[in-house]
């Protein structure tokens, strides 16, 4: 019966994928096709996908129609718009033999794409709405619960925590990052990735306004490149309720009559409000026996568990644990944004990714960001979890919006280039030579297959 259900689970996911994927790209290309075929342009072919087809049919219309094997986008063939052969292969028509499409025809074919995009997330936006957008409650607050003493970084190694050498103290609430507002630990984390503050001697650095006290004053510390990827972090944590998840047989916890479902509250006194922080006080105080409190069905126990030194089969070393595995129980609840709200954020938190994916002193590069790999392990990831339909409208709007974003980039194999080259003709009083444009895209073709195939291999790392 698992197995089936499995199976099951598995058959929606990939629908979704397809659905959302699909459909984004599909929406894309019908916005050229449509606006090609509203200003009177010659359309020749309609693909999703690059290079040969895995199935083709010529409508009445005179349009092949087909879906190619390589599932990164889609073209609609324009033998007027631009030469494109190298990329959506030749054409049959001598675009010299065609009555040349106008500025302001160019110019609406080209953006009807992202027009598309933005109207299908709009769209999706809206159902989302009605729906309701989970979110957990515990990370929609600035107000800091714990601070981490040190920071692991990604070799293993552990420094201070920059929180905590920089004097954050429990119950001071964030209210900006790098002078931007802040509404959720969400978008704290976020802002600090994407820092690109420096120092006298080029260290990372950010600049917080905290409130404490009623009063606010500006913290400014300096990020640790922290976790598998090696991203700006301070540490800094949300108070969450850490629920016992498993006992492990024969362990202290065992003996002290520990079960799932357990509220752990406190350790010797101290709060313990995220799930590491019992694994590191245990760590801290190498092993002696402490008083842990916890709640079950709604009353309170304490008990005194002295930790026993266990086997870790990743590090291959022994460590004092109370055999526990613990995680943290938050709280969802369901939101309504309006649609244009949801837009908004998605919009500003590309543009934030995209001003420092450009900006020098940032530490975000290439290999921080995914392509058609994580988009679909995204999909994946929404369509598995515990509001699939949900969590994966959320993620294709924020596909939409991305894929409008880059689209309009003026690189010449994108849309954007196109009305570069276009609005530089125009200027210019004559179109750009034929052998420059395909040249130019030829390099910047290349440059982007490059850069889709390092993203990938990263992709595929994670």
């Amino acid at each position: 019966m698992e197995f089936l259900q499995s199976i099951a689970s598995d058959v929606w996911a990939v629908f979704l994928i397809v659905l959302f994927f699909g459909g984004s790209i599909f929406v894309h290309e019908l916005g050229h096709f449509l606006a090609a075929r509203w200003r009177g342009a010659r359309v020749e072919r309609f693909s999703i996908g690059f290079g040969p087809a895995l199935w083709l049919r010529r409508g009445q219309d005179g349009v092949e129609y087909r879906l190619s094997c390589v599932p990164l986008g889609g073209y609609v063939l324009l033998p007027q718009l631009a030469d494109m052969g190298g990329l959506e292969g030749e054409s049959s028509a001598e675009a010299g033999r065609l009555p040349p499409l106008g500025y302001l025809s160019k110019m609406l074919i080209l953006v009807a794409g992202v027009v598309y995009n933005v109207i299908f997330a709009f769209v999706l936006a809206c159902g989302l709405w009605m729906l309701g957008q989970p979110v957990t409650e515990e990370e929609q607050t600035t107000q800091v619960s714990h601070i981490h003493a040190t920071l692991m970084l990604p070799d293993g190694k552990e420094v201070p925590g920059p929180a905590y050498v920089a004097g954050l103290k429990p119950g001071d609430f964030i209210r900006e990052v790098d002078g931007q507002s802040v509404h959720s630990f969400n978008e704290i984390a976020y802002l600090v990735a994407l820092g690109t503050g420096r120092g006298p001697q080029a260290q990372p650095m950010a600049a917080l306004t905290i409130e404490r006290d009623g009063q606010q004053q500006v913290i400014t510390l300096v990020p640790a490149y922290a976790g598998p990827e090696g991203m700006r972090d301070i540490g800094v944590e949300p108070g969450v309720k850490v629920a016992v998840y498993e006992v492990s047989s024969h362990s202290a916890a065992e003996e002290a009559g520990l079960k799932a479902g357990d509220i752990i509250t406190q350790l010797d006194g101290q709060p313990v409000n995220y799930p590491g922080f019992i694994a590191e006080y245990v760590r801290q105080v190498n092993g002696r026996p402490v008083q842990l409190t916890y709640l079950r069905d709604g009353q309170a126990h304490t008990v005194a568990i002295e930790p026993r030194l266990t086997l870790d089969p990743a590090t291959k070393t022994t460590a004092p644990r109370l055999g526990i595995v613990v995680h943290g129980a938050t709280t969802s609840r369901l939101v309504h944004l309006a649609p244009w709200t949801q837009l908004k954020n998605d919009i500003l938190s590309t543009w934030r990714l995209l001003t420092s994916l450009l900006n020098r002193h940032s530490d975000i590069g290439p290999s921080k960001l995914s392509g058609p790999v994580g988009i679909v392990r995204g999909l994946w990831i929404s369509a598995k979890s515990d509001y699939p339909i949900r969590a994966a409208l959320e993620f294709a709007i924020m596909i939409n919006i991305s894929l409008a974003s880059f689209n309009l980039l003026p690189i010449p194999v994108l849309d954007g280039g196109q009305m570069l080259f276009a609005t530089i003709g125009r200027v210019r009083g004559r179109v750009l030579p034929a052998n420059f444009i395909i040249a130019a895209q030829s390099v910047s073709l290349v440059l982007l297959m490059t850069l889709v195939l390092y993203v990938t291999f990263f992709d595929l790392r994670r």
